[in-house]
């Protein structure tokens, strides 16, 4: 199962931070950054032509504030990156309707873990279909009972990556082809698939072949 790379255009005044993050995008698995913008005026040129999916939106840029260029955005998702930290912005920014608020400075696994909880909950929406039932509404809204801690060096997002990817999938996977639908290892990916079988979401089944180890399969449960 191939899916559609999510296209994000990146903007910062700084042309080398604005490289730098474009650098962080292009190494996560599922997204690719098809433009960079230095204003808020190329900014918005640039999502009228693209129409990407996701655009990183600093708020200090030379011609409009980033919050501007918010309200002016319609039909694309906005993530907020800035050095900007004071309450009366990250609300106005809320209130704009940004998917997610990244304070500056950050770490490319700091961006990645938003980006990875970004995809999770497109794919999601994509699942529910025409209609949502109250319990598809919760896990969206970030309001359903609170999962248990992951096991040291696991990611949730990452987690949640694996588990839609096998339930999508309606059969059972290897961990090879775990890894290949997601964008991980191997290794990484059968951990993620134990985890899911540990916490009864998900069972292991062995298949037998003529000759060698059994395979393990893994089928969702929910």
């Amino acid at each position: 199962m191939t899916r559609t790379p999510i296209r994000v255009v990146v903007v910062d005044d700084d042309f080398m931070v604005a490289r730098i993050h474009s650098g962080y995008v292009a190494r996560v698995p599922g997204f690719t950054v098809v433009s960079t913008a230095h204003t808020g005026a190329d900014a918005l040129a640039a999502v009228a032509e693209l129409r990407p999916d996701l655009v990183l939106l600093d708020i200090y840029l030379p011609d409009m504030s980033g919050l501007e260029v918010l309200k002016s955005l319609h039909d694309v998702d906005v993530l907020m990156i800035s050095a900007a930290r004071d309450m009366p912005t990250v609300r106005e920014a809320m209130r704009g309707g940004a998917v997610n608020y990244l304070i500056k400075p950050f770490t490319a696994a700091a961006l990645t873990e938003r980006l990875q909880q970004y995809a999770d909950t497109r794919r999601r929406l994509t699942a529910i279909g025409a209609e949502a039932r109250q319990d598809d509404v919760d896990r969206l809204f970030g309001t359903h009972k609170t999962p248990a801690a992951m096991p040291k060096g696991l990611s949730a997002a990452t987690c949640a990556l694996v588990a839609d990817t096998l339930r999508e999938a309606g059969r059972d996977l290897s961990a090879a082809e775990a890894a290949e639908l997601t964008g991980l290892s191997r290794v990484s990916a059968r951990r993620y698939l134990e985890h899911l079988c540990a916490v009864g979401q998900a069972e292991f089944r062995p298949r037998y072949g003529t000759a060698g180890r059994p395979e393990h399969r893994y089928r969702w449960l929910g």
